[in-house]
């Protein structure tokens, strides 16, 4: 039987998140291949519908890594982006997916390790869960 490999789809903002992949690639460490990166101009602008895509589109997962409460660049972004992940978890859970499969994370600029040990622990969480279907 051939390992379950996860497809996830990671939303980043363009402020502290890239700043911090920027970092990752200094030091030499990447993104597992299995990871889509969709950079956004920041995470508050994504609504329910671009959260709910990636599992209508067969992804396993989904993950934002977005801006710490107190640095993002447009104030509250993150805040309201944790607000609608509530509700998407809710409507994960009335569909019958787990509501574990989408996480929002907030990165420091500096810290690149951080951007990296975020896409593995997901990878690892998702594979413990198994395929969405």
């Amino acid at each position: 039987m051939q390992e379950f490999k996860p497809q996830i789809i990671a939303f980043y903002c363009s402020n502290c998140a890239t700043s911090a992949a920027d970092i990752a690639s200094k030091m030499k460490l990447y993104m597992p291949n299995n990871i889509k990166l969709i950079n956004i101009p920041c995470s508050g602008r994504l609504e329910v519908l671009h959260l709910l895509k990636p599992f209508e589109q067969g992804a396993d997962a989904v993950c934002i890594m977005g801006c710490q409460e107190d640095s993002c660049q447009f104030i509250n972004g993150i805040l309201k982006l944790k607000g609608r992940v509530v509700h998407v978890k809710k409507i994960l859970e009335q569909i019958g997916i787990e509501p574990q499969r989408i996480e929002v994370f907030s990165l420091s600029a500096a810290k690149g390790q951080d951007f990296i040990n975020v896409a593995n622990g997901i990878i690892n969480k998702v594979k413990e869960l198994g395929p969405v279907f």
